[in-house]
């Protein structure tokens, strides 16, 4: 690996003309660096040249790299000889010098693994965490270290392999209580032979390995031995062992999943970011881990899991397969990193079937639910709404918080969604969803007004509490349509703000409307406050679509012949027998109809006019 370092001039203006003249179009990594000389961006290329150039074209970059554009005073390069070397340093650099506008994993500990030794008559089963440098075997990584001691209770129970340490074990000269419990053999007073002993740990590494099967199909043949031998005693404690072991499996075993896969679930949410892995190692499944990796602005669930997957498994034993929820963006470069670095082919897979697609949905699932509770978190919420009124200025922290949106498709089945939060996070109970009816369709603003009103139409009686900040999904106009709602209603005690998407309409760059202003108020960005407002925002947006979808799908369970007044179930049937469907009896004329028995003309007219008007 070559390095060049390439220096922009360090006065105020940066001459990004002059530099990316001089740069290279090899492979490698670029650190952009403050006027403190604090790295602010480590990024890889393929192209040094291109990737840089892209950073500084007029209209190309993005608002969060227009903010990051504009704090570079330096930038430094590391030529190297692959874009896979390139990815090795970017994640080794990121991970040491976390800089402030990268995806940066937390991920400080070495993961722990069961070990058992080779080098004593009588070896030992333990813990171990660390570089590998004793001669043994080691089995997994486990996700926690409170797995690791799960796994040894639940062997020591089948399996009195001893698990004390070898300065302990030497020195004793009478069995100690995990003998009297009957959790320990005491080969250390000489109460197990060699071989006996050994036949222990063998049968726990045949467990650890996930030879489950092969396992009770020996301790089962052992069974058999024992009873043809009169050792009934002996065959009972084998009997034991077997249903203990069979239970175990049954609860570890992820069935279909051979070898060593893990699943990589990501989601994103309010600005933070969760990253769920399930170990699974020769088909069982040794738990899971969460991570909230730090992340600003716009990343998206793609661009997390490729600096997630570079960053935590580049220094780790890489297994098999990645089951993941989304595709990295450089899928392939992954999979050849990983591949050199694991010293054995790796896939990445997205689109599973069968048990896969099951524990995926599973891992999913999971990560979901602990991303909603870090963003329920208490202290958290707390921090956000003292940020909320730092930002928009409000004498008090609020309270209570009310958010409105509108869902409907193309203007029909329109839904409004009022969500309510207070300082310990949504309260549910308090949600309520409005069906909209006799407006323009599509006519968003009309229906804000119509929402807002009917919902403090119900606080001036006295139904419920008020809010001390309305927020609305939207800009100037719904804003001044709940501002028009609230002033008939003579309520004047309420903060309204407007949530504008802004331009981009992406996470972060969100803009805050307020009545009567032209512009919009400045809000930090990377506010807690600012993430407590995306996260009530998404909520509403979440009940609203739920609402919106359920109308549509009823609606349209329902048939057209349903609304015709007159035309009851039979002859409803009678009709869909005759013409044989929908689209024959729209496209039938009124004598057609008037030829079935119990259709006058008069009803024979509506059926005609329904379809007629329905076709306009």
């Amino acid at each position: 690996m070559t390095e060049v370092d390439k220096t922009a001039n360090s006065q105020q203006a940066f001459d990004i003309e002059d530099f990316l003249k001089n740069l290279t179009r090899l492979p490698g990594i670029y650190k952009m660096l403050n006027d403190k000389d604090t790295i602010v961006y480590i990024g890889k290329a393929k192209n040094l040249k291109n990737r840089v150039s892209s950073y500084f074209r007029k209209g190309a970059a993005s608002p969060k790299q227009q903010v990051m554009v504009a704090k570079i005073k330096r930038i430094e390069v590391t030529v190297t000889h692959t874009e896979g070397e390139a990815l090795l340093l970017e994640s080794q650099l990121i991970k040491k010098h976390k800089p402030r506008y990268n995806i940066c994993l937390r991920d400080d500990k070495s993961y722990p693994f069961i070990y058992i030794s080779s080098e004593q008559q009588f070896p030992q089963i333990s813990s171990h965490r660390g570089a590998k440098k004793k001669r043994g075997n080691y089995y997994g990584p486990y996700p926690s270290a409170g797995a690791v001691r799960e796994t040894l209770k639940q062997l020591q129970k089948i399996f009195p392999v001893r698990q004390c340490e070898d300065s302990y074990y030497k020195n004793r000269s009478r069995p100690c209580l995990q003998h009297q419990i009957e959790r320990c053999t005491a080969p250390c007073v000489g109460l197990i032979s060699q071989e006996k002993y050994a036949e222990d740990v063998n049968n726990t590494k045949l467990f650890l390995a996930g030879k489950g099967s092969l396992l009770i199909d020996k301790l089962i043949h052992d069974m058999d031995q024992l009873a043809t031998d009169l050792e009934f005693e002996q065959a009972a404690q084998v009997r034991d062992q077997i249903s203990q072991l069979r239970t175990i499996l049954e609860k570890n075993y992820v069935h279909g999943e051979r070898g060593e896969v893990d699943i990589v679930a990501c989601a994103t949410k309010a600005g933070i970011a969760c990253v769920q892995i399930f170990f699974i190692r020769n088909g069982q499944n040794l738990g899971n881990k969460t991570f909230f990796p730090e992340i600003r602005d716009e990343y998206t669930p793609e661009n997390i899991l490729q600096a997630f997957i570079a960053q935590y498994y580049l220094d780790k034993n890489v297994p098999y397969e990645l089951i993941v929820s989304h595709t990295p963006e450089e899928k392939g470069l992954l999979v050849e990193v990983l591949t050199d670095h694991a010293g054995h082919a790796v896939a990445i897979s997205t689109n599973v079937r069968g048990d896969r697609a099951k524990w995926l949905q599973m891992a999913c699932a999971n990560v979901d639910n602990a991303l909603l509770t870090k963003l329920a978190d208490k202290q958290g919420l707390y921090a956000r709404f003292l940020s909320l009124q730092e930002e928009l200025g409000c004498q008090e922290m609020p309270k209570r918080l009310e958010c409105f949106d509108i869902s409907h498709t193309r203007g029909e089945y329109t839904v409004a969604s009022c969500v309510v939060f207070d300082r310990e996070g949504p309260v549910k109970s308090a949600y309520r969803r409005f069906n909209i009816a006799g407006i323009t369709p599509g006519d968003d603003y009309a229906a804000i007004y119509q929402a807002v009103s009917r919902r403090f139409k119900r606080l001036v009686k006295g139904e419920h509490e008020a809010p001390d900040i309305l927020f609305i999904d939207g800009g100037k106009g719904q804003v001044n349509e709940a501002e028009k709602a609230l002033a008939e209603l003579q309520v004047n005690s309420v903060m309204i703000v407007g949530v504008s998407k802004g331009p981009d309409r992406k996470a972060g760059m969100e803009k805050m409307i307020l009545p009567g202003q032209e512009q919009p108020i400045d809000v930090t960005p990377g506010a807690s406050g600012l993430l407590l407002i995306q996260h009530i925002r998404d909520e509403a947006h979440r009940f609203a679509i739920t609402g919106h979808r359920a109308r549509r799908g009823k609606a349209k369970k329902e048939s057209i012949l349903e609304t015709i007044a007159g035309l009851g179930p039979k002859r409803r049937q009678i009709l869909l027998k005759q013409f044989g469907g929908m689209q024959a009896i729209s496209r039938a004329g009124v004598d057609a109809f008037c030829s079935i028995d119990g259709i006058s003309r008069q009803l024979a007219q509506r059926i005609y006019d329904t379809f007629h008007h329905q076709d306009d």
